[in-house]
């Protein structure tokens, strides 16, 4: 029964699979963050908080159904000679949204329109939590693919979905709290959630592009964006 824990291949495939859960993760965060930070300040913690653990909790729910899940690439219609499953009408759904929300954020911070939320903030939280419940899933569905992937045993990919996930709730408050107060750091989020709801949209339409590459992009972006933070402070100083 406990034969894994003398296996190598078993905690190096534990260690990829907790790293790639993370980076995938990321855009989940960034997007949470900005959500969040249209909230009063004494709300924005909780939304993170329930955000992050809908998320969490979406992905253990998708990994107890397996057979269900890969069932979603199954081909449900055609058009032409495009085969059509669930996973691409749900990637294709998700990332238009993403799309649209990247795009509604950045004209708000560009023109410096005033957020909208409400004294009580109970309308907006409630809204705020509907919007993080729709990304959740759809970055849900593919962190989980990803994991059965890489992985062959449940536990592990259970075990890198819950370390990955506690990473980025620690994460998610210093990330949320330095983009609100660099409107510069929040343009780049926002193009790069931009940049991630494309490529969703691209894989529901069976365009891969390597996330490799959109990666790379992101890291550069904020290689320059942390010189030029830098470039700043020392003018001020």
């Amino acid at each position: 029964m406990m034969e894994w824990i003398n296996d190598p291949a078993v905690w190096a495939s534990l260690a990829t699979l907790t790293v790639l859960e993370i980076i995938l993760g990321i855009d989940n965060v960034i997007f949470v963050s900005i959500v969040a930070n249209k909230l009063p300040e004494n709300q924005r913690n909780k939304a993170r908080k329930i955000g992050l653990g809908l998320a969490l909790v979406l992905r253990l729910i998708f990994l107890s159904m397996l057979a269900w899940l890969v069932g979603l690439t199954d081909p449900i219609f055609s058009i032409k000679d495009h085969a059509v499953s669930w996973r691409d009408l749900i990637l294709l759904s998700g990332g238009l949204f993403l799309v649209y929300k990247s795009c509604k954020e950045i004209k708000v911070t560009v023109n410096g329109e005033p957020e909208n939320t409400s004294k009580g903030g109970v309308g907006s939280f409630s809204g705020v939590i509907a919007q993080i419940v729709v990304l959740d899933l759809v970055f849900s569905i593919d962190s989980v693919l990803t994991a059965i992937g890489l992985a062959e045993h449940l536990f592990i990919m259970i075990t890198a979905v819950i370390i990955a996930m506690a990473v980025m709730l620690t994460a998610s408050k210093p990330i949320s709290e330095f983009i609100y107060k660099h409107p510069t750091s929040k343009m780049l989020a926002l193009c790069f959630l931009l940049i991630v709801g494309i490529v969703l949209v691209a894989d529901g339409l069976h365009i891969h592009i390597p996330r490799a590459y959109l990666y790379a992009a992101i890291a550069f972006s904020i290689v320059v964006e942390a010189l030029n933070l830098l470039m700043k402070s020392n003018t001020h100083k």
